[in-house]
């Protein structure tokens, strides 16, 4: 991983039990200490896609952080995210959605979109 400097946005990966999602930083809003490897850099900018299929893996955003699930359902631009950590369904607007990616060697990848 690489260095980060005073004034770089960052994305704290929470590693408590039962949480597993990442959280913009706002060098303004927030101060907290963390550890090390919990620091990515923030993931790349990809376009917003136009609709998400049952299964993608996705990160919504909610309670200002972003959460790893899975789509289980659309109802026009509104789509149903299961979160496997807190066996929970909940309905977000398109634009709180992003495509999941894996922080994995110091390099943002895609997930394996679809389960099987």
């Amino acid at each position: 991983m690489g260095e980060f400097v005073e004034g770089d946005l960052v994305e704290v990966c929470s590693k408590e039990d039962g949480l597993l999602g990442g959280q913009g930083e706002d060098p303004q809003a927030l101060v907290e200490t963390i550890s090390a490897d919990e620091i990515r850099p923030m993931p790349p900018k990809l376009s917003q896609p136009s609709m998400f299929s049952l299964h993608d893996k996705v990160d919504a955003f909610d309670l200002d952080a972003w959460w790893f699930g899975k789509i289980t359902g659309q109802e026009g631009d509104t789509y149903s995210v299961y979160f496997p950590t807190t066996n929970d369904v909940c309905k977000y607007p398109l634009q709180r959605l992003r495509r999941h990616l894996e922080f994995v060697n110091g390099q943002w990848v895609p997930s394996t979109t679809r389960q099987r």
